[in-house]
């Protein structure tokens, strides 16, 4: 089989070639990337080591993708990730990187007559209908409450039931639009598509900044001992996320070359699940008790644009309908990347810090 990998040398696109390298050494895997993300170039020694090929391309240039000979498997990960993207400024790039990329990659799979993992976001779900949830705070975090009365929310999360009307974010947006294209592809065309709503993804080989790849930023700040800030929601910490370790996100992507059949024709969400969420405040006492730094974190009481005070996946239709489930704890994705950063320090303190 040969994959070709849209975003390949960023955090998850460069986890599932080396992943799916190792698993299957006689694939050929392509890894695809523009290389924009700072970091992402430290990815392609790995590559070459393992036998992986890099073409340096562009998703929004039709011609890139068209240099590419065939295929039988796209996996597009190629999205500017940040949910503040166009929020304070022109919101051209997003809409070209995520959406009309998108379409390109579609056309090109068309062409190649191969089929397609769509790697979708969370973000689809719209921010107003998620903030008016009930919910009750504790000492270390905020919670969705046992009764609700919006359809697709529960104490378990978000599930694919939640109503899609309402804004979203620039890139939550984007993604969405893709979706909706794949089903019309899908119809008039016959693309064979997967799509995965996935929450935060974490684990090592993530770049982290304040906007995109949070759990990161945190252990690399305390890790160096930099100091950090809890935004919104009254400055406690108290905001909530669940995590997906980027192995487990491989082992579904494995799951789909496997056996397409059960993903087509329908949506999923994906994410660590309410087992493996936890606050920025409770994220600091992992970091801290991990590297044994204690860090300066102030406090910021204005909420930022976009955001949300809980965010849970609700992973009940996925691990019905499939023998997927997440394995890996948040405890498990904080200790992993901390001995990421020990083994990688002098590469990356200049990008992490």
């Amino acid at each position: 089989m040969k994959i070709l990998v849209t975003g390949g040398a960023g955090f998850v696109g460069s986890s599932i070639c080396l992943q799916l390298k190792q698993r299957y050494p006689s694939f050929e895997i392509v890894a695809f990337d523009n290389l924009k993300r700072r970091g992402s170039e430290m990815n392609l020694a790995d590559f070459k080591e393992k036998g992986i090929e890099f073409v340096h391309g562009d998703i929004r240039n039709k011609e890139d993708l068209d240099a590419i000979n065939g295929y039988d498997l796209l996996i597009e990960a190629s999205a500017e990730a940040s949910v503040l993207a166009g929020l304070d400024s022109d919101p051209t790039y997003i809409i070209n990187n995520n959406f009309n990329g998108s379409i390109n990659c579609f056309n090109s799979c068309l062409k190649h007559n191969a089929k397609l993992i769509f790697l979708s976001s969370s973000r689809v779900y719209p921010i107003e209908t998620i903030e008016s949830a009930k919910f009750t705070e504790d000492e270390t975090r905020f919670s969705f409450s046992e009764n609700q009365n919006i359809p697709g929310i529960s104490h378990l999360g978000i599930s694919e039931a939640l109503a899609l009307n309402g804004a979203r974010s620039f890139y939550g947006a984007t993604k969405l639009a893709s979706e909706l294209f794949i089903e019309e592809y899908a119809s008039f065309y016959g693309l064979q598509a997967s799509v995965i709503r996935f929450g935060v993804i974490a684990g090592p080989r993530q770049m982290g900044k304040v906007d995109q790849g949070v759990v990161t930023l945190w252990m690399a700040r305390h890790y160096w001992k930099k100091p950090l800030k809890y935004i919104g929601y009254g400055g406690s910490g108290k905001q909530v996320r669940d995590m997906l370790h980027i192995d487990d996100l491989v082992d579904l992507v494995d799951l789909q070359i496997q056996n397409m059949n059960p993903f087509l024709g329908k949506v999923f969400n994906a994410g660590g699940g309410l087992a493996n969420s936890a606050s920025l405040l409770e994220m600091s006492q992992i970091c801290e008790k991990i590297t044994g730094n204690k860090i300066d974190i102030a406090s910021e009481l204005v909420n930022r644009p976009a955001d949300l005070r809980i965010f849970i996946t609700d992973n009940t239709k996925i691990e019905a309908a499939t023998s997927w489930k997440p394995t890996k704890s948040v405890t498990n994705i904080f200790v992993d990347i901390y001995q990421w950063i020990q083994q990688n320090e002098q590469q990356l303190k200049p990008l992490l810090t």
